[in-house]
């Protein structure tokens, strides 16, 4: 059969009624024009190869059919105007399916080189790609909000509309007392290089209560230098301020000067302060009994943030520092009762809490290091660890069903880096579901760095096979409740042969299928480009910065996990409002229909990656 001859139509009429083309502006065409290559593919050829070179061009179909296949199987049926190629060249990988020609096809190639300077200098155009599910996701909070506010994103400056008041060091605490009276602020700020600050807590806490008078000097009682947050800043960062640093006031910084002051007080007024109130109570926490109703407490602050406008990923930082302070108080009264520690020690928490990702009290995973080898020392951290997970069963975390808590998995470090250098020298599959827990492990209570084991960790991120093993291996299947035989890559997204999205009983596992599959694809890239971080999101960021994720398939995954993260916790709350436990599964009922588009993209974007990701470690000759 001759080779059929471009239609009368040219490139640049061709492509600007089709998208991405359709949105670029006539300069860019005509670049895009220039740069176009012909070829043409005869029924049956094969034009890219699944696990084959890299690729370089961007194909847009012509005239004809291109059928994408793994295995022989048919993935996707594209027809003229359809592009494909573009998932090995942002993931700057091999291609994730063979494309066959279904007919004798004509194509036009788009180099790799133009490809990309158009996904630098178009968003419209890079949107209709990876980004372009980014981008529709960050945008689908605005059309279907979690909540009906958006207070938590007011920039802390419009809250503090007075001037910081200022009183010298040398000053008398009498005077600056009366400051406060008349100005009506709880805190005073010092002057001075650096500035300090002087709150009424400092009044009753270190003037008052050690037994001193009016005439003692503010520099004997204030605080210096003081912590500082951008004037820009949101507010939900100032409620992240007060609760990881235990304060009450946000002195705001802009141009090197403190140009304003928030206290707790101005979060009240927008209905904001419940973190702060219940951080209080935990940290004045007097009997582990008292810990009873925190879960109900902490489900009705979560509701409160959701309607306040916060999103799932910002409530998982505040869960995650309650969770904290609950915690280290437990332990600080389980240390009153058992006596002072025998050695330097550190309680540590795994998975969502791990990483920061827990908005609701799921099981609890724990473990415990400390740092003497010595029968004494392991006896005494046995006890702890037990009141440690007790007290947690009262405050209702549930066990974990995988044994993954400080009762069982407890070691003095030696043993803990010893134990952790046989996971990275031998991956076995056992190794490698243990090994996996602890990836997310964070230090939450307790003086004992836990940097010697992140040591090893990121050694492992260097070693090929441990890497392949890694992307492979099954997860800790028992301990965070998933069906056994899913592998770190292989939670595959509910998504039919042509694209349907499947659903088990009316709803889908938004955890076992959005959320894991982005958590294990961001712990493996974020371990190979050596990054110490633990929530996802920032694992994504240093993967993009390193190279070993592009910045593309980095952005999609970031923003289909909020998006997974926000159908979630709203199921979840609703669960909860119609007196149901809260869920791991989205009714499909409950989505729009937009909402479902959206997911089925995420989840089809997050099965290309995992494509790429396999191919690129080898863990599909692994499995």
């Amino acid at each position: 059969m001759s080779e059929p001859q471009p239609a009368a139509m040219e490139p640049f009429e061709f492509l600007r009624r089709h998208p991405p083309f359709d949105r670029l502006g006539e300069r860019e065409l005509r670049r895009v024009e220039d740069a176009l290559e012909i070829s043409f593919a005869p029924r049956g050829e094969l034009v890219l190869r699944r696990g084959g070179a890299p690729g370089e061009h961007l194909f847009v179909i012509r005239k004809g059919a291109v059928r994408l296949e793994r295995d022989g199987q048919l993935v996707r049926a594209l027809e003229e105007g359809d592009c494909f190629g573009h998932p090995s060249l942002i993931g700057r990988a091999s291609p994730v399916a063979d494309a066959v020609a279904a007919e004798d096809t004509l194509l036009y190639r788009l180099p790799a080189a133009v490809f990309n300077a158009l996904m630098e200098a178009s968003p419209a155009f890079a949107e209709f790609f990876l980004l372009d599910l980014a981008a529709r996701l960050r945008r689908s909070v605005e059309i279907e909000p979690l909540g009906l506010g958006s207070d938590l994103a007011i920039p802390a400056r419009q809250l503090a509309a007075r001037p910081p008041v200022f009183v010298e060091a040398t000053a008398t605490i009498g005077d600056a007392a009366r400051l406060m009276r008349s100005a009506g602020t709880g805190a005073l700020l010092v002057a001075g290089s650096p500035p300090g600050i002087l709150t009424d807590r400092d009044l009753r806490t270190r003037v008052l209560a050690e037994g001193y008078g009016p005439d003692l000097p503010v520099e004997r009682a204030m605080t210096r230098p003081v912590l500082t947050l951008p004037a820009g800043a949101s507010l939900f960062e100032v409620l992240l301020f007060m609760l990881e640093h235990h304060v009450h006031h946000a002195p705001l910084e802009e141009d090197g000067k403190i140009v304003g002051l928030l206290g707790d007080t101005d979060l009240l007024r927008l209905h904001l302060r419940s973190p702060l109130h219940l951080m209080h109570a935990l940290e004045r926490l007097g009997d582990p009994r008292a810990a009873a109703g925190y879960a109900r407490e902490l489900a009705a602050m979560v509701e409160v943030l959701a309607w306040s406008g916060a999103d799932a990923g910002q409530i998982g930082r505040i869960v995650a520092r309650l969770n904290d302070a609950l915690t280290a108080s437990l332990l600080r009264l389980a240390e009153q009762d058992l006596g002072p520690p025998p050695c330097a020690y550190a309680w540590m928490v795994l998975g969502s809490e791990g990483r920061m990702e827990q908005t609701l009290i799921t099981d609890q995973d724990n473990a415990l290091v400390w740092e003497d080898d010595t029968p004494a020392a392991a006896a005494y951290f046995e006890r702890l660890a037990q009141r440690g997970v007790d007290g947690l069963l009262a405050a209702a975390f549930p066990p974990c069903p995988g044994g993954f808590m400080a009762t069982r998995w407890r070691h003095p470090l030696a043993a803990w880096r010893r134990l952790f250098q046989e996971w990275v020298e031998d991956p076995r599959p056992q190794a490698l579901v243990e090994a996996s827990s602890f990836f997310d492990c964070r230090r939450v209570h307790g003086a004992l760095g836990i940097e010697p084991l992140d040591e090893v960790l990121l050694r492992a991120g260097r070693e090929g096979i441990f890497m392949a093993q890694l992307a492979a291996a099954a997860p800790p299947v028992a301990s965070r409740g998933i069906p056994a035989g899913k592998t770190a890559l292989g939670f595959r997204p509910p998504i039919g042969m042509f694209r349907q999205l499947r659903a088990e009983h009316g709803g889908v596992d938004l955890k076992a299928a959005g959320i894991m599959p982005i958590v294990g694809l961001a712990r493996l890239h974020a371990l190979a480009a050596g990054s110490r971080a633990r929530p996802t999101l920032e694992r994504l960021q240093a993967a993009a910065a390193a190279g070993t994720l592009s910045a593309a398939g980095a952005a999609t995954l970031a923003e289909s996990f909020r998006f997974v993260l926000r159908l979630r916790l709203r199921s979840q709350l609703a669960a909860l409002g119609r007196g149901e436990a809260p869920a791991q599964s989205a009714r499909l009922q409950d989505l729009s229909a937009l909402e479902r588009q959206y997911l089925k993209e995420t989840f089809l974007a997050i099965r290309e990656i995992q494509e790429a990701t396999a191919l690129r470690y080898g863990a599909d000759r692994v499995v």
